[in-house]
């Protein structure tokens, strides 16, 4: 079955599968996997303190695919001045723009606070800006400031919390009744019928962030990953810590650790959510050979 959405139309991808911009370990090697296998991988510019060492990698990932990938800035969760100390923070983050833009990146992603200095940049360049929040109504500001796409996360995602912040549920229907650019669901999806339900609801994409952490790719230690699998979403100390409101990024799985149990390659477990998609959209009495939303 071909996936056709606003999402991989725009940025050339099989599946409407996004990777969620991983802290620490959203490099080449894990990214590279996540495009081969249909998607969009992600590298997040900041687990790179040296410049020079984000231009490596950004080298080396196109050594590994030949597929789209894109760019991570994750902002601070005030607004930058353009004044004092700030304009340092800034330039930095316009100078791994440039490295990306010279390296001939092309699909920009950012986070945080106001990041419209980044879309400009990128939009100069002939880019594609996406910008990531949690509330509508940042979500309609992002539009406004000219963002390509926005990715949308829910409460049930893990991670910093607005004391607003509404579940993927709300956020998706709500944000499809008031953009017009394409969107992508963040927030607790980590299985086929989450990721068919979100576009559903109106998403054009899915971005996932927790069911990649448990992937043979990802470079987090095994005992870690076998811990997080053996959680138990419903354990009330779990749910206080992922649904309490905080201002602060927390290193967690969010609830869609839920549906996973082993350890599997990035290439297995997009395959395993695609089929499946498939066979209950089958099951539904969906007989066409494209699952196509791009008019709806």
């Amino acid at each position: 079955m071909k996936w056709k959405t606003k999402i991989t139309q725009i940025l050339g991808i099989k599946y409407p599968l996004v990777m969620g911009a991983f802290g620490g370990w959203g490099k080449a090697e894990f990214a590279s996997s996540f495009s081969k296998a249909g998607g969009l991988g992600i590298i997040a510019a900041l687990n790179f303190p040296n410049p020079e060492d984000f231009r490596k990698d950004l080298q080396k990932m196109k050594e590994l695919t030949d597929k789209p990938f894109g760019i991570n800035l994750s902002l601070p969760h005030r607004s930058l001045k353009e004044n004092g100390e700030d304009i340092e923070t800034i330039k930095r983050y316009l100078d791994y723009v440039e490295i990306a833009i010279n390296e001939n990146c092309t699909i920009f992603t950012t986070s945080g606070y106001k990041a419209s200095f980044v879309g400009t940049r990128v939009h100069e360049s002939g880019g594609l800006w996406f910008h990531k929040c949690v509330l509508v109504k940042h979500a309609i500001a992002a539009e406004k400031a000219g963002a390509d796409g926005i990715t949308i996360v829910g409460l049930e995602g893990t991670g910093f919390k607005n004391p607003l912040t509404n579940t993927t549920l709300v956020n998706i229907t709500m944000a499809k009744k008031l953009l017009k650019v394409p969107i992508i669901a963040a927030g607790g999806i980590g299985d086929s019928r989450g990721f068919l339900g979100a576009l559903a609801l109106g998403a054009d994409a899915v971005c996932l962030g927790t069911a990649l952490m448990v992937t043979k790719e990802c470079p987090v230690p095994e005992r870690i990953k076998e811990k997080w699998l053996n959680l138990d979403v419903f354990d009330e100390q779990f749910h206080k810590k992922i649904y309490t409101y905080n201002v602060k990024n927390f290193m967690a799985p969010s609830t869609a650790i839920g549906h996973h149990n082993e350890i599997i390659p990035i290439k297995t477990l997009i395959e395993k959510m695609i089929k499946k998609a498939e066979n209950i959209l089958l099951s539904w009495g969906f007989d066409n050979n494209e699952f196509n939303t791009v008019n709806t």
